[in-house]
């Protein structure tokens, strides 16, 4: 949306301006598809490990097998909850949002980094690729201490997303949910100009260290204009009702009518339409793939039918789409995660793309200053 004034045209929200190059990501309007460095991220997410997939944002290229050696052996050494991290978390009530944990986690993990003020190519990289392993713990113990449990320790033997579903649950996930869970990460990770990885650019502008850039993005992902749509997801999924002991076609029929509800008094319905995607967000058919293999595996199928009542109802009324987050909650709901963790979810893995972002940005560094319109009073005196 753009309004002109007298002397400049004003595009509300930025829409429609191009303010940067970047090589990192961007949606093939031909094949409607999501590439990171070139790859389509379905295929991604259909063959890699969620670690090769960090390796191609950083670097743009996927790694050999000795630098898949080299940083698998990096990113299990740096799994541990560093205790002024658990220090700093505990301090904070149990009623606090998770993303005001994530935020925190981050920001006292770059205060006592050792190359915290390096801002170098080589010490970037170390930094996003030991924030990338660290994380996890955050988002693992925060759950585990708002139900009164006890911090479970990594695992060297377990790949990422296995070791991330040991943490917070205490025992290792069935290979299908492992790789749902894998999925998930894959197609989160990185998503072009979005509010939170501007964010991220416009404090690495400023010549802020990488650990400032992350925590100014974990504000904006807060948001829920940004992020949370799957935890909303969820919470609409609870709202309609989840009856595990209903068939999937009367979840549907309920979910029908109550999204025709929900239209006929304009609510706003998280999880449908995208920004960038004109015809349908291009990471939906593979995250449903892996949420219809949860359903399966947990034997739900009446969240099927509240997915399909309410996808079906929003098509018909509005010619809406589903964008990931609409598979992406019920996903992390059967697996066990807390509705609330959702976005702290998507913070773990857009930790990749945001990082790529803040190298990018300081390889070819210019201050983002944009000016303003004035609208106020005109000059006058006391």
């Amino acid at each position: 949306m753009s309004e002109r004034t007298d002397e400049q045209q004003i595009h509300k929200g930025l829409d429609g301006v191009v303010a940067d190059h970047t090589a990192i990501s961007k949606v093939n309007p031909e094949t409607n598809s999501l590439l990171y460095r070139g790859y389509p991220v379905q295929q991604l997410a259909a063959e890699l490990p969620f670690e090769d997939v960090a390796q191609l944002l950083w670097t743009g290229e996927l790694p050999t097998d000795a630098e898949r050696a080299a940083f698998r052996e990096r990113e299990r050494a740096h799994r541990a909850l560093d205790p002024r991290v658990r220090q700093a978390i505990d301090l904070l009530p149990l009623d606090a949002h998770p993303m005001d944990v994530a935020r925190t986690g981050i920001s006292v993990l770059g205060a006592n980094h050792r190359l915290a003020e390096d801002s170098s190519p080589e010490a970037e990289l170390t930094k996003a690729q030991e924030l990338f392993a660290a994380f996890p713990a955050v988002v693992a113990y925060d759950q585990r201490r708002r139900r009164g449990q006890e911090a479970v320790e990594p695992r060297e033997d377990l790949d990422y997303a296995q070791n991330f579903l040991w943490m917070t649950f205490g025992e290792e996930a069935a290979p299908e949910v492992v790789d749902a869970f894998r999925v998930s990460m894959v197609l989160y990770a990185e998503h072009s100009f979005n509010a939170s990885t501007f964010t991220a650019r416009v404090v690495t502008s400023t010549q802020a260290d990488l650990h400032s850039a992350l925590t100014s993005a974990v504000g904006a992902l807060k948001g829920p204009l940004h992020g949370g749509a799957n935890e909303a997801v969820m919470e609409t999924f609870q709202e309609i009702g989840v009856d595990p002991a209903e068939t999937r076609e009367q979840a549907a029929v309920r979910a029908k009518a109550w999204m025709e509800r929900a239209l006929e008094e304009k609510r706003k319905v998280m999880g449908f339409g995208h920004r960038v995607y004109k015809n349908g967000d291009s990471r939906v058919p593979t995250m449903k793939q892996a949420l219809d293999a949860m359903i399966v595996h947990y034997d739900r199928h009446e969240l099927e039918g509240l997915y399909d009542g309410l996808e079906a109802a929003m098509q018909e009324a509005k010619g809406i789409l589903p964008n990931l987050d609409y598979p992406a909650g019920p996903t992390y709901h059967l697996m066990g995660f807390d509705t609330a963790m959702f976005t702290p979810l998507f913070v773990a893995s857009r930790i990749t793309g945001w990082t790529a972002h803040v190298m990018e940005q300081r390889a070819d560094n210019a201050l983002i200053r944009p000016l303003s319109a004035y609208s106020g009073p005109d000059e006058r005196s006391l």
